[in-house]
This record gives structure tokens, sequence and C-alpha cells, in this order.
């Protein structure tokens, strides 16, 4: 049985929704009914109203009783602050993975993912870049070993995740990014936290400034 399989109606409801709000389908500020999204994903009202108060746990959109669901808009400033706890604590996590004392088998998927990073970026295909750099935040979060981290950071990222669409095809080819990611990871496997938790914390400082100017020099208000 696959994984896909194996999900809940409602846990389908919610992949499927998450994937209408990143890729902008389900804009930033717009409101949608119940019966509206139910019949947009081919399912009934109770798993989608299921997964509706899922995500809004994750921020992503606000369940209003009677009026449906608001896609919640989220603004350059809200960027900035979003970024400010993310950079704490993913820097903090990178710092105690240094700390870990982890073998290299054990840093497999944060070396794989990269691999894949340098890879996308020399064919220039951004969407498979800005999966494999998904992949890397999350297995360094979870490498930190504080799972109220986890949750937290994960929450965090799926905002940054809708603005990093608007942009990412506007954005410089993100060579530096790829050597940053790559200097976190040495600092971890040579177990040297202060250099992982400092690099970590200028490279998602480099990536809000980048972020939130490209919001602004495109006119965007909300994502």
């Amino acid at each position: 049985m696959t994984r896909k399989s194996s999900m809940s109606n409602a846990q389908r409801a919610a992949v499927a929704l998450r994937e209408l709000i990143f890729s902008g389908e389900l804009a930033a500020g717009s409101d949608h009914l119940e019966t509206e999204l139910a019949q947009r994903l081919g399912m009934s009202r109770t798993p989608v109203r299921e997964a509706a108060l899922v995500l809004e746990g994750q921020g992503l959109l606000e369940v209003r009783p009677r009026k449906g669901v608001r896609i919640c808009p989220v603004s350059p400033r809200d960027m900035h602050e979003i970024y400010e706890v993310l950079t704490a604590l993913e820097s903090l996590a990178a710092e105690r993975a240094a700390q870990a004392g982890y073998s290299d088998d054990a840093l497999e998927t944060l070396r794989l993912a990269i691999e894949d990073m340098e890879a996308a970026t020399g064919r220039e295909d951004r969407r498979a870049w800005a999966e494999a750099d998904d992949r890397f935040h999350a297995e360094l979060v979870r490498l930190g070993g504080n799972r109220r981290i986890v949750e937290i950071a994960g929450k965090l990222s799926d905002q940054v995740r809708r603005a990093r669409m608007v942009t990412l095809f506007v954005r410089p080819p993100p060579v530096r990014s790829n050597v940053d990611h790559r200097a976190v990871y040495e600092a971890i496997r040579k177990g040297d936290a202060g250099e992982a938790g400092e690099r970590h914390r200028r490279h998602r400082s480099d990536a809000r400034d980048e972020l939130v100017s490209l919001l602004e020099q495109m006119g965007l208000n909300q994502v």
C-alpha cells in the first residue's frame, strides 16, 4: 500500500489545499466556502472541514463559522518577523546538531539535499532546488533534536514557502545559498557548534533581506 493510498480523506484534502495555497490558486486574502472547496477537490465537506482546521493551526487559513475559510495573507513585514524567529530557532538547531556528534551516515540526508540543490542550480531547475532546500532545512531542524523547535519551525517554514514561490523565478541563481548550506553541513560534521550556528544565522538573515526586498520591489503588500 502506498503512502498516498493509506492517507485519510482529511489528510489528502489537507495536502491538496496546501498545494493550492502555495501555488497561489487560492490567493492570499481570498474567501472560500467549504462547499466550493469540496467540489474543487471532489470530496465531501467533512474531510475538507477537518483539513481546514489543520491548516488553520499551521497559520495558512482562518476558519470562519458559517462563512467558510479565508486564506491568510502574509506581508513583507510579516516575513521579516517570521524570519527573525525562524533564524533563531534553526540556528539553535544547527548548534545542537553539531554538538550531537553525528556520524557521516546520520548526516546523509542533509548531504544529499545539498547535492540535489547544487544539481538543480546547475540545470536551472528552480522548483527542484526549492524542494531540496525544504528538505535541507527540515532535516537540519530534526537533527537539532528538539521537538518544539521542529513544530514551530515547520509552521513558520510554511509561511516562508508561500512567499518564496512568488519570488522563486525572479531571484538571482541560488549559488550563494548552496555555498552556505554546505558550510553549515561541514561545521556540523566537524562538531563546530559556534560555526554551524553563526553560518546558518548569516544565511537566513541574507535570505530574509533578499526575499523582503524582492516582495517590496514587486509591489506585493501580501502573498
